[in-house]
């Protein structure tokens, strides 16, 4: 078990850990890979969203909204079908609507009792500005790969964080859904790690790539963490 006494700061992930993603995602592409006579389950579907969101992430950096349209045309190239403009544009025009994990706002008000909470998000300011309501909590900082330029796994948005947050990495933790985009980045420059293993499609994986790290500390739940440092 961690000692949480350790740690000043904690620092999250968004979507996927705070935010059921899966639960927004999986509907859009449902809808329009139906519209076009196309039907794959939601563990293929998912294991396609990531390899098709980390190959426009590649590259000379472009906002996330513009991922997320290039995704859906992904789509379209790999199951050969052409999607309409509102398609294109459903997918990131329905982040607003994503929704927090049942757990989340009540851990994340335990969690602020203790501890300063940040955002490290691959995500543009302003969709995160229709997210941030939802969570309920002031968060001291909020750093997204539009203000880095650059997407996590990149050590750009940590190193940025580290140099907003004000504190050493050793007194930080960070949480995240992700081994390849959060644990193992976080780890290269010395922060501690919580993975939080949501349900998911695809167990273990989620919407990202498929990899292998050794958390600090392995929960179900975002209520399992709060449990654990707050007592």
């Amino acid at each position: 078990m961690l000692d949480f006494t350790r740690y000043e700061i904690l620092t999250f992930d968004c979507y996927g850990t705070l935010i059921n993603w899966e639960a927004g995602i999986l509907p859009i592409l449902r809808r329009i890979l139906s519209a076009h006579g196309k039907h794959i389950d939601d563990a293929a579907l998912l294991k396609l969203y990531g390899d098709f969101e980390l190959r426009s992430e590649e590259g000379a950096f472009r906002p996330y909204r513009e991922v997320l349209e290039s995704v859906v045309r992904q789509f379209g190239a790999e199951l050969r079908f052409t999607p309409t403009a509102e398609e294109v544009r459903s997918l990131p025009d329905s982040l607003s609507t994503w929704k927090p994990w049942p757990d989340t706002v009540a851990a994340l008000r335990q969690l602020k009792s203790r501890f300063r909470l940040a955002i490290l998000s691959n995500v543009d300011d302003d969709l995160f500005a229709n997210t941030r309501p939802k969570l309920e909590v002031e968060f001291d900082e909020v750093i997204t790969a539009q203000q880095a330029q650059a997407y996590k796994p990149s050590l750009k948005l940590f190193e940025l964080a580290l140099n907003r947050i004000n504190a050493p990495a050793h007194r930080v933790l960070h949480v995240g859904q992700s081994i390849y985009h959060d644990v193992i980045p976080a780890q290269a420059l010395g922060l501690a790690t919580v993975w939080v293993n949501r349900p998911s499609a695809r167990p273990g994986v989620g919407a990202v790539k498929a990899a292998e790290a050794k958390p600090d500390l392995i929960v179900s739940s975002l209520a399992e963490l709060a449990s654990a440092a707050v007592e």
